[in-house]
């Protein structure tokens, strides 16, 4: 059996590497969120979504929790949305 490389440590770490150089860091995206929907952040989650790489951010605000969606590479706001629980 043959070990292309693709099961040693070295692939991983090239790969989060790689989305850690070409992406916006977790604090730009929350200014960016709490811009468009000032409140309290309660949670941040990095996660695909239509095949783009997009950090979740959930805010609580006196109208209610929204949850505000932002490219990680762009930073561009992609959905503004208020959750019901």
């Amino acid at each position: 059996m043959h070990n292309y490389g693709y099961r040693n440590s070295y692939y991983p770490t090239l790969w989060d590497n790689y989305w850690r150089s070409y992406r916006i860091n977790a604090e730009s995206a929350i200014q960016i969120a709490l811009s468009q929907v000032p409140g309290q952040v309660l949670k941040v989650e990095l996660d695909y979504d239509d095949g783009l790489l997009v950090y979740e951010i959930y805010i609580r605000t006196t109208h209610g929790i929204y949850e505000v969606n932002v490219n990680a590479l762009t930073g561009q706001i992609l959905k503004v949305e208020k959750e019901y629980d």
